[in-house]
């Protein structure tokens, strides 16, 4: 299937359990949401399945379109259509954000072939004006500065630019304002489409009043304890998590 598919997953970090038998089947062209308390496993789930070296997967499989992902360097996760807006984006100073998408989508590329640039930055531009991204930021260094609504939009960018077959958003909505908030979302709708799968990692209610999740998970313990529709985001708005801690 196209998609990602997470079986039996076990991730430990410096010897610790953070993700412990995890189950979930993602399709392209849905988007799910998973939700929980902090300590959960939530973002240790992301960055294992990215191939963060920290994040050592025991056991399990990660499926990304029917292979198994498991094992491969971040990068390679990355050329194969996997990617990951990280909860805090790092700054890349001396690097700007229009060379810096370019060098993701020349890796991309098979040997030989190389990006148009008028093209290239026909396009850029383009998305930079549904983000309402100042097209000067091209030569600003990626993330050096930015506000934390301007960081999301420079990963809600990238995605746009990428064209991923699936997109892991980790808490995308933390540091925004509801204008920010609005105009992220908005691209993230954008990109939704029958050819990529979405998993928001989100605490807050908020984000999936605007990006509206087919399904939605609840993490806790290292896995998915309940899952449900779009309805079950208001009921953790409204009960939070005490009641899940049972199951």
């Amino acid at each position: 299937m196209r998609g990602l598919e997470i079986k039996n997953l076990v991730v430990s970090v410096a010897d610790k359990r953070v993700v412990d038998g995890m189950n979930l089947t993602v399709s392209a062209g849905e988007v799910h949401a998973i939700m929980g308390p902090n300590g959960t496993g939530k973002t240790s789930l992301s960055k294992a399945i990215a191939g963060h070296p920290d994040y050592k997967i025991e056991s399990g499989e990660v499926l990304l379109n029917g292979e198994n992902i498991v094992g491969l360097q971040p990068d390679e996760i990355a050329r194969k259509g996997f990617f990951l807006a990280f909860q805090y984006p790092v700054a890349i100073t001396g690097v700007s954000i229009a060379n810096f998408i370019r060098a993701c989508l020349s890796a991309r590329l098979p040997k030989g072939e190389t990006l148009n640039p008028v093209e290239y930055y026909k396009e850029l531009y383009a998305k930079m004006d549904e983000l309402k991204i100042p097209r000067n930021f091209t030569t600003r260094s990626v993330n050096d500065g930015f506000s934390g609504g301007e960081k999301k939009r420079c990963d809600i960018l990238q995605m746009l630019m990428l064209k991923p077959s699936f997109a892991i958003l980790d808490e995308t909505d933390s540091g925004l304002d509801i204008d920010a908030l609005r105009i992220v979302s908005e691209g993230v709708n954008t990109a939704r489409g029958e050819n990529i799968g979405m998993l928001l990692i989100t605490h807050y209610h908020r984000l999936l009043e605007y990006i509206k999740p087919d399904k939605v998970h609840v993490m806790s313990g290292g896995k998915i304890v309940k899952s449900g529709g779009a309805e079950l985001a208001l009921e953790l708005e409204e009960k939070g998590y005490d009641w899940l801690k049972e199951m």
